[in-house]
């Protein structure tokens, strides 16, 4: 080889030196959920960024008073460790497909493969839980739970229909949300909370109405709501989407203001795992409760709104569970690392309600075990590739 050719070793040495100085610098930025500056940021980015915002991370900067570079470098870090477990645009997915969470009746020798199968091949399933209660509970039977997105023009039953013949399932209970009172996860900023905190109001009333978009508004949207790459993570954070989108910037931050006053955008959020253990060994929570409670028809808003005011609930609803569950109306979800503790909230709840006069003829908890999250599909046009990836007429797939 000519000695021009040669690689320099003197070069090469000083760029391996530089790359095991970045590497170590890397290792140094704390990653622990328990960090102080990183406790910080996740009591504002898990469920405080509310809506569009054309910076969000600066938005993060700002409410939890930690300066933008540090935001960036901390949720990096964080993401490439695996204590964040995904970055992204969330939707109000209730107003852009229709939805439900189902129950779902699985011989127990199929259970693991039922789940297995709703995460990993089953694009519109998005929670999946294993949930267990007291044998002698109301829909005990009911072990695997999941939320299902549908998009627009197709049939949920059809699709839950599909999924129970590929996993071997027995039955399954539809309960599409009507009312949302509750809805933003939140650990971080939880710990610690005081028993019974509530807000000084009722929790406002969610619709969940479904909005119809033109083609336009569904490139920006498909572009807006997948999980960010670590290297996306800058302060310009949506410029690559706008080209994704194939819009102006402008243009894309003015498609999705728009579909923001139309209530179809969620928050924008740094998700945690929070049933697995991180890879610094801590617990986001270890306990994951399904509240169920049984009031008198027509007053499910009114105890909704009660229910959804407590804090320590990041989810709360108006399902309808019917006769295997006791004619349950009003559910709500709620995360801790201690159980009892968890239990303690259920019951300064279950107080208040006692305390305003509303008559509660059921109430149960139904215990989350295995439990994976993905956001769940909801373009219409991914429904119908979809179907013909499994082989199925997309049209005989509609309502």
């Amino acid at each position: 080889m000519p000695e021009w050719k040669k690689p320099d070793s003197i070069l090469l040495q000083a760029c391996a030196l530089c790359y095991a100085l970045y590497r170590m610098n890397l290792s140094t930025v704390p990653v622990e959920i328990g960090d102080s500056i990183n406790a910080r940021i996740l009591a504002v980015s898990e469920d405080k960024i509310q809506g569009f915002q054309r910076d969000p991370l600066g938005e993060i900067a700002r409410l939890s008073g930690v300066e933008l570079p540090v935001v960036i470098e901390r949720i990096q870090a964080m993401l490439r460790a695996g204590t964040i477990r995904r970055v992204r645009q969330t939707l109000m997915a209730t107003n852009l497909a229709p939805g439900a969470l189902v129950a779902w009746q699985t011989p127990a020798d199929r259970l693991d493969a039922a789940f297995d199968y709703m995460f990993q091949k089953d694009p519109f399933s998005g929670h999946v839980v294993i949930r267990s209660a007291d044998p002698a509970t109301p829909g005990s039977n009911y072990k695997l739970w999941t939320t299902l997105k549908v998009p627009q023009g197709f049939s949920m039953r059809k699709h839950a229909e599909f999924l129970l013949r590929q996993t071997g399932g027995q039955h399954f209970r539809l309960m599409p949300a009507k009312r949302l009172f509750a809805l933003g996860v939140g650990h971080i900023r939880r710990r610690g909370m005081s028993i019974g905190s509530k807000a000084e109001v009722p929790a406002e009333v969610m619709d969940v109405n479904v909005v119809e978009l033109n083609e336009l508004e569904w490139r920006v949207l498909t572009a807006l709501k997948h999980e960010f790459e670590l290297e996306e993570i800058t302060e310009d954070i949506w410029q690559s989407r706008a080209g994704e989108a194939q819009v102006p910037l402008e243009t894309f931050y003015q498609v999705a203001e728009e579909l923001n006053r139309r209530k179809v955008i969620g928050r924008f959020s740094t998700f945690l795992e929070h049933v697995k253990p991180l890879v610094t060994g801590e617990r986001v929570t270890r306990f994951n409760a399904l509240f169920h409670w049984a009031v008198p028809p027509g007053r499910e808003i009114e105890t909704g709104r009660e229910v959804g005011r407590h804090h320590i609930l990041t989810h709360a609803y108006w399902r309808e569970g019917g006769l295997e569950f006791r004619n349950v109306n009003i559910m709500g979800v709620a995360h801790g690392t201690d159980k009892e503790v968890v239990l303690q909230h259920k019951a300064a709840i279950n107080e208040h309600l006692r305390e305003l006069g509303i008559p509660v003829s059921y109430t149960n908890v139904f215990w989350g075990g295995r439990s994976e999250i993905k956001p769940s599909e909801i373009s219409p046009f991914a429904y119908r590739e979809w179907c013909q990836s499994v082989g199925l007429d997309p049209e005989a797939m509609r309502d």
